[in-house]
């Protein structure tokens, strides 16, 4: 979210980072909104100044003995107030335009972010591990689920429809090892705070990490028995929000963010380093005819979260050490991957710079996402009011925040199901997981 104050004062800089992103330039556009709020609030307050000022001079007149004058101001006042209600439905209208306009702009990349276009213009920054040289085709993972007849999409079809998947026995097993082995690493050893949030959030949460309002048809709703209305065209005060009972929480982002929503925070508290395993839900609303088979994208799935709040001295380097810890996940694990930078053209919309984690999957032949880490600045702050009181100011300022996965826990058992693939179709468990498994070595039929 921006300030509408720096867009007038920096538009070319504004104008420059949406042209980055392969935007137009909109500090025109959203000037004269500006211009058209500040006019309505302007009309408003002398309306409210006129009235006052003519009710005193109503009774000046009165004790005069001027009564043709006072019956004229009265009618001058009566004339006010009839207006009152347009005059306050413009200087919503006007404010609810250009909350709306600046609330689906995202955020400006940092300088160092990579000009392109798509994910093909990402930059590879390092790679770790050798992916293994099999002496048979390796199977996908979905393949090898199947053959072991511990994942099941049949029965998921049948009760949920597709996108959803039933793992059953082993594979359950090794799923919930993947998150209690992530979370004892990032509390144990990476300094993170573990919770247990709500899986079910409000409006306001939503539109403060950016899930709204753009990406509402990328949601699931909870409506409690009620249809969800399609909006309005034309921007209203009441329009700005869709508006639901509650929204499904499409990554723990969301509810560890807003922790520190309408907060103002002691710079001591910070950086706040949280945690989260939980599941998440996401309609996949653009991705008709991708990855249909399989766990890579499904409607709900179990991911292991992280999130920072900083000053923004610190946020730079704290993007760093987030990629590192979610990256220890998949060298503990001894998964091959690769770390990218993401283009300007594929970053998220609330972040300024993303690193990607693709860990190799032996079955496609290719590496595929398994987390991403952002640093967002103080975009989602602004959009939260969430500040800090910094020790050596008198007055708040934006925190900075940070998210990243660490790391998608159903990617992470597909990788394992691809990488330690056996030729017999059973699968070895890694090192690091086997005291979660009961020190069970090997997943077979």
């Amino acid at each position: 979210m921006y300030d509408i104050k720096w867009i007038r004062e920096n538009a070319e800089i504004f104008d420059r980072g949406r042209a980055r992103r392969g935007l137009e330039a909109m500090s025109t556009q959203l000037l004269a909104f500006d211009d058209s709020r500040r006019a309505a609030i302007g009309e408003l307050q002398r309306a409210q100044e006129r009235r006052n000022a003519a009710s005193k001079e109503i009774g000046a007149a009165m004790k005069a003995g001027d009564s043709a004058k006072a019956e004229a101001l009265k009618a001058e006042v009566a004339q006010i107030k009839e207006n009152w209600p347009a005059l306050e439905e413009a200087e919503r209208y006007a404010i609810a335009e250009l909350d709306n306009a600046l609330a689906s702009i995202p955020n400006t990349p940092l300088d160092e972010v990579p000009d392109g276009v798509d994910e093909n213009d990402n930059v590879e920054v390092a790679r770790w591990g050798e992916p293994r040289a099999f002496d048979f085709t390796p199977k996908e993972h979905f393949e090898i689920g199947e053959g072991l007849g511990l994942m099941d999409f049949e029965t998921a079809a049948k009760i949920s429809g597709a996108r959803f998947v039933v793992n059953k026995d082993g594979l359950a097993r090794l799923e919930r090892a993947l998150a209690q082995f992530m979370l004892d690493l990032h509390t144990n050893e990476h300094g993170y705070m573990e919770v247990s949030p709500p899986l079910l959030m409000r409006d306001d949460a939503m539109f403060g990490t950016a899930q709204l309002p753009k990406f509402r048809e990328d949601q699931f709703s909870v409506t409690a028995g009620r249809q969800i209305g399609s909006g309005q065209s034309e921007p209203t005060a009441e329009a700005l929000l869709p508006t639901a009972d509650y929204w499904l929480i499409p990554t723990a982002e969301v509810p560890l963010t807003n922790l520190v929503r309408e907060s103002i925070l002691d710079e001591t508290q910070l950086p706040m380093r949280l945690t989260a395993g939980t599941y998440c839900f996401r309609a996949e609303a653009g991705a008709a005819g991708k990855d249909t088979r399989g766990m890579i994208r499904q409607h709900q799935f179990y991911k292991v979260e992280l999130v920072s709040v900083t000053t923004p001295e610190q946020s730079l380097e704290e993007h760093e050490r987030m990629t590192g810890c979610a990256e220890k996940v998949l060298q503990l694990l001894e998964l091959p991957y690769r770390k990218v930078v993401l283009c300007t053209g594929d970053m998220g919309f609330a972040s300024q710079k993303t690193y990607d984690l693709e860990v190799w999957l032996p079955g496609q032949g290719k590496y595929r996402e398994i987390s991403s880490c952002s640093v967002c600045g103080d975009f989602q702050a602004r959009r939260m009011n969430a500040r800090y009181r910094p020790a050596e100011s008198k007055g708040p300022r934006f925190v900075h925040t940070l998210n990243g996965s660490g790391v998608a826990v159903g990617r992470a058992m597909v990788a394992v199901l691809e990488n330690y693939q056996q030729a017999d179709g059973s699968v070895d468990v890694p090192r690091v997981l086997r005291p979660y498994m009961g020190g069970l070595s090997r997943l077979s039929r």
